[in-house]
């Protein structure tokens, strides 16, 4: 079934969107909150809030990417999920290692959360992905979108994970460099 047949059935309040949203980004979804949590008891926890989430948000929104939209919604409560897990202490898992690289871009784990859904941010970084190759931007995702760690991502592009890291460390240069041009101080 097509994404917008599928949202017609959520703006119906017909419950099938549920199941037909299941069957076509549930394993993508679990994909998502695994790679946070690394756990599959918790993360179909976070799936199934995921679905309830989405079944309470459409209406009033209407995305014109499922995918990306129930794919943000399940990888913002594994988050959630795993701050939860860890509150009372450091974590040393690959969440936190993700989060301290992308920290390096912006002043801090709390400024890169507040700015995430700030439009001004959102634009500036889908203007740098979409100046990148394509492997470059493909790798980028990955790891900070799908929060993959970083000996599969190397496989997938059959490069080493030497190689891997060198790349996404001179991304994160070039995301910094490209955030600083575009005015965004951080």
């Amino acid at each position: 079934m097509e994404d917008r047949d599928i949202v017609r059935l959520y703006l119906e309040r017909s419950q099938e969107a549920i199941l037909e949203t299941e069957k076509k980004y549930g394993r993508y979804c679990h994909k998502i909150a695994f790679n946070v949590l690394g756990n599959d008891e918790d993360s179909e926890e976070c799936v199934n809030d995921a679905y309830m989430r989405t079944w309470g948000s459409i209406p009033p929104n209407e995305p014109s990417s499922l995918a990306s939209y129930i794919g943000k919604i399940t990888r913002n409560l594994a988050l959630d999920m795993y701050r939860r897990r860890n509150s009372l202490k450091r974590g040393n898992g690959e969440v936190t290692l993700l989060l301290d690289e992308l920290a390096e871009c912006v002043t801090g784990e709390d400024q890169y959360e507040k700015l995430q859904d700030s439009e001004e941010i959102i634009a500036a970084i889908n203007s740098f992905l979409k100046s990148l190759p394509q492997t470059e931007r493909g790798v980028f995702m990955r790891r900070y979108w799908k929060m993959e760690p970083i000996a599969d991502i190397a496989s997938k592009y059959g490069i080493s994970v030497a190689k891997t890291t060198t790349m996404l460390y001179r991304l994160r240069n070039k995301l910094k460099n490209h955030l600083t041009k575009e005015g965004i101080t951080l």
